[in-house]
């Protein structure tokens, strides 16, 4: 069993919501990325989502957009992320952590040394955001091979059918996107994410995480009501974005602040068994 799929069962079986912030790697500065993903557990982080730098983020909004870019100037490689993973599992070895990004960047390195390179480093699940499951006959079936779970989006838009054959592919739990629209924009629909995630668990038994539009503490709470995991991404990037790259201290401190608001009133709302 997975380290994410061993995660959702502990947390099914507690009550435990899930929280899993989203950074991009080498945002703000290279030299931050490991000990933010530290300080991020140490708020209450359950896993973590690590985004890979790409030129062309498009399912990303200006916000995370930006941190790509600050990142890709510092020519942050999709090598440097795992070797940041590896860094990182040198001090913790339990909490999950996922690539988020795009097709491109593997397709140089090409999938089966990628698959080899990222468990070696000890990420987990990897989520290519512009690859559909329709494309992922040989990606999904490698990566599980190396003992990767393959993570796919679903959308406000995606049908049942779609949802069942996404099931079908991915492993560890699914990305169900909160809002029609890019990373950051919109308002979030409670009654209609309730709604679809109704559906989507009709025909699909992976647990499911919820993003995109996840801004605080009460909008990670009403999402939660519905979700086994809230990802928050965009108001994460964008407070770190407002400290100054050369104060490590405050950027860490901020960042296991924001966490911690947001997992005690998780913990408040939903009290594990």
């Amino acid at each position: 069993m997975s380290r994410i799929a061993a995660l959702f069962d502990r947390a099914r079986a507690s009550g435990r919501k899930l929280l899993v912030p989203y950074i991009t790697a080498g945002d703000p500065l290279a030299r931050h990325t490991v000990p933010l993903m530290h300080h991020l557990v140490a708020g209450g982080a359950d896993m973590l989502e690590l985004g890979v730098p790409f030129s062309d983020p498009m399912a990303d909004g200006s916000v995370i957009a930006s941190a790509h870019e600050r990142a890709l100037a510092q020519g942050v490689s999709l090598r440097d992320v795992l070797a940041m993973v590896q860094e990182f599992r040198t001090q913790n070895s339990h909490t999950p952590v996922i690539l988020m990004g795009y097709q491109n960047p593997i397709e140089v390195m090409g999938i089966d040394p990628f698959a080899a390179a990222a468990a070696q480093a000890g990420v987990d699940g990897v989520l290519t955001v512009d690859l559909p499951p329709e494309e992922a006959d040989i990606s999904a079936p490698t990566l599980r091979a190396a003992g990767l779970d393959p993570i796919f989006l679903l959308a406000p838009t995606t049908p049942p059918e779609r949802v069942k054959t996404v099931a079908e592919l991915a492993s560890g739990f699914v990305y169900y996107v909160s809002l029609k629209g890019v990373t950051g924009a919109g308002h979030l629909d409670t009654d209609a994410l309730a709604a679809r995630l109704a559906m989507v668990r009709t025909v699909c038994g992976l647990p499911v995480g919820v993003g995109f539009g996840i801004r605080d503490a009460a909008t990670a709470v009403a999402t939660a009501a519905n979700a086994d995991a809230v990802i928050i991404g965009s108001a994460l990037v964008s407070l770190l974005a407002t400290i100054d790259s050369s104060d490590a201290e405050q950027l860490t401190r901020t960042a296991q602040g924001f966490m911690q608001d947001i997992r005690n009133a998780l913990d408040r709302a939903f009290p594990a068994a």
